[in-house]
Order: structure tokens, then sequence, then C-alpha cells
């Protein structure tokens, strides 16, 4: 059977291990925050350390304090707007065509 290797996260995103330390600090769990949030159990929450899920992003920044693109800048512009990841990608990537 053929498995795929994982996407990385680029350089500069934090690693998820280092978010959880961070959490850690502040005296706070993935679980306790997604019952704040209403949330059954955490693992959508674990899912936005490694995949993009802006709902998520926003729960676990500012629960550090912090804007999710200083957490995440791959997934995010300067200007905090959330760049568009999958087929919406594909879709807002302008074509040039060779003369």
């Amino acid at each position: 059977m053929i498995t795929k290797a994982p996407k990385k996260a680029s350089r500069t995103d934090w690693q998820p291990e280092d978010v959880i330390h961070a959490l850690r600090k502040k005296n706070l769990t993935l679980a306790g925050i997604a019952r704040a949030h209403g949330l059954r159990d955490s693992s959508s929450l674990s899912a936005a350390l490694v995949r993009s899920y802006p709902a998520n992003e926003k729960r676990i920044a500012d629960a550090l304090g912090v804007h999710p693109k200083d957490i995440w800048p791959s997934r995010y512009f300067e200007n905090g707007q959330r760049r568009p990841q999958g087929f919406r990608a594909l879709q807002s990537t302008p074509v040039v065509v060779a003369a």
C-alpha cells in the first residue's frame, strides 16, 4: 500500500508542539477551549494545528492573545486577510498566456 507523506508546514508557521506549549504556559488546553466554545471534543481544534480551519485557528489564536497570522503566516497575507486555499487558490491564480 502506498501512503502519501503529510504536507510539511511552512518554516515560518509555529509547529503544533509550539502552539500546545504556548497554551500550557497560559494554563489552557485544546479541550478546555473546545468546551468554552461549545464543541464536544478538541479534535477539530487539533486539526487546525496542521490543516487550514479558519474558525478554529481564530479560537486558538484568541486564547493565546495573538492574531492567527502570527501563528500561521503561510495561511494569511500580511494585512491579516486569509490566503485562498485549495481549489479557491487555483481559481484566483491568474493565467498567463505566452504570445
